[in-house]
C-alpha cells in the first residue's frame, strides 16, 4: 500500500534520513522515498498509515492532511 504523506517540516536529506529510520522501526521491510524539494515522503509499507505518521511525528516533524 502506497502512503504519500506531507511533511512541510522537511528541510534537509538529514530529515529524510530520520524520518527513513524511523519508519523502518515500524516496518523494516518498508520503501521510503523523500523529497526535500516538495516536502513529501512516499511510504510502501504493509504498517498502518497511522503508525507511519507516528512514526515521522515522533522525529519533531509535522505531518499535514
Amino acid at each position: 500500500m502506497a502512503i504519500l504523506l506531507n511533511v512541510p517540516s522537511i528541510v534537509c536529506s538529514g530529515c529524510g534520513d530520520t524520518i527513513t529510520k524511523a519508519i523502518k522501526t515500524v516496518d523494516s521491510e518498508a520503501s521510503v522515498n523523500v523529497d526535500v524539494a516538495a516536502k513529501t515522503v512516499t511510504v510502501e509499507a504493509q504498517a498502518s498509515e497511522e503508525s507511519i505518521k507516528q512514526a515521522v511525528v515522533v522525529t519533531g516533524h509535522t505531518v499535514k492532511d
